[in-house]
């Protein structure tokens, strides 16, 4: 499928890009999203990988994470049920969803690469997405989260009466997407055409078996056991500590008109979060015996490797996508579009957002700034930009990073089942909005 995808953006933008006399400029795309590719994406990926995979090392290593999916087993069974109940493969998910869900953007990519690599160790078909693979990208790509803060952001510079009214829309968009998306990937994971094969020859089957034998032990053979009572009194005085600054947060949100105890409450985990797990991780590592500063060199070496192995995937698909925007391709399908669209009742003002979200998150922000200045931010479709923001994630470039660093080609079904999700966002944010705010 992506072969497919990524041989049409490029032939597709050449002959575009030609007939409108854009050739220069898609060059000059070809070579800036090479560079952006790199430059600003990747390089900066590393540090933040690293620093994200150090803190789970430590996490791991005080027996955090293996608590949390315990806590969780029977939900997380369900979505997974190829992958074994104590692998770390599921606390690293559960921590990704967990950061998507209170839109920690920077925590959730590094978190989700770790998850990859550690479903890569149970992949029988090495170079091809996994069930299991799938399933966890649909989930991401469906852009399961609480509050859309960039897209409040912009509403509340634009001058919007209440910025925040697009909260309970984005979450029932965004619940939409979600299910649409888990229904897609698990449906099509039996159809014939992307099912696993059945029997993989010898050497694939020895490859899988070594990726599963890998385990991550200790770099200094660190062993914990039970959790004592001064432990525990630690950790819990930690977390009251925590809940002061919480209460001092809420406080202060109030102060300056915020409104609703939600909105509040949500801004106020979003600032405490990373400080909290910052703290959190090696206090609770050091408390159990383990050596800190060693540990996390470790993990943080892993998130080295994981992002560098992302730099190929990331730059193929960006420069195919900046090269089709550049040459008028999503232009040329909104024209194409906007007839069929206006007959069932799409605004055609949202169509270029909608267009645009798969394949580009910056984009898609100024795209929907610009209809906030245009429209004006409390416009019913300025409102369904919002929500589609919100409730949907750039499919591609998600499935370029996470399938990169584990160097998968074949992406199987994730592809359909991702686009079905963001589909149903776009759908959903329409309807919600017009339901909520009027015609």
């Amino acid at each position: 499928m992506l072969n497919y995808i990524w041989f049409g953006l490029l032939i597709f933008a050449v002959a575009i890009g030609g007939w409108q006399g854009r050739l220069q400029q898609l060059t000059d795309a070809a070579f800036d999203s090479a560079k952006t590719g790199v430059m600003s994406i990747a390089l900066p990926l590393v540090g933040i990988t690293a620093l994200w995979l150090g803190l789970m090392r430590l996490a791991e290593r005080a027996g955090l994470i293996q608590a949390v999916a315990k806590a969780l087993r029977p939900l997380m069974q369900r979505l997974f049920p190829d992958v074994p109940p104590d692998h770390p493969a599921m606390g690293s998910m559960l921590m990704n969803m967990a950061a998507n869900v209170i839109g920690l953007a920077n925590a959730a990519t590094p978190l989700g690469l770790r998850a990859m690599n550690d479903l890569q160790k149970l992949n029988p078909t090495p170079g091809t997405a996994s069930n299991a693979m799938c399933t966890f990208l649909a989930l991401n790509t469906s852009s399961l989260q609480l509050i859309p803060a960039t897209a409040i952001g912009i509403l509340a510079a634009a001058g919007a009466s209440n910025p925040t009214a697009i909260v309970g829309t984005t979450l029932i968009a965004t619940f939409c997407s979600t299910a649409v998306g888990l229904i897609a990937v698990k449906t099509l994971e039996k159809l014939p055409g992307y099912r696993l094969p059945t029997s993989l020859p010898n050497e694939t089957v020895s490859g899988a078996a070594e990726n599963i034998a890998e385990t991550d032990e200790p770099a200094n053979g660190n062993k914990t056991g039970p959790w004592r009572a001064w432990q525990l009194a630690v950790v819990f005085g930690f977390v009251l500590l925590f809940m002061v600054f919480f209460a001092n947060e809420m406080a202060r949100n109030a102060r300056t008109g915020e409104s609703g105890s939600f909105i509040r409450a949500m801004n106020a985990v979003s600032v405490l979060a990373v400080p909290f797990l910052l703290g959190l991780m090696p206090l609770c590592a050091v408390v159990r015996g383990v050596r800190v500063y060693e540990e996390f060199v470790a993990g943080a070496r892993e998130g080295f490797g994981i992002a560098i192995r992302v730099i190929p995937f990331l730059v193929a698909m960006l420069v195919a996508i900046g090269v089709f925007r550049a040459a008028g391709g999503v232009e040329m399908l909104g024209r194409g579009l906007s007839p069929v669209l206006g007959i069932v009742g799409f605004p055609v003002d949202l169509l270029p957002m909608a267009l645009t979200r798969p394949l580009s998150g910056s984009a898609t922000i100024g795209l929907f700034a610009d209809l906030a200045k245009t429209l004006g931010p409390d416009h019913i479709v300025t409102r369904m930009g919002g929500t589609l923001l919100g409730s949907t994630e750039t499919t591609f470039y998600v499935i370029a990073v996470y399938f990169g660093a584990v160097s998968v080609r074949r992406a199987r079904h994730a592809v359909v089942a991702g686009l079905l999700a963001d589909f149903a966002g776009i759908v959903a944010s329409v309807i919600v909005c017009r339901a909520v705010f009027g015609p």
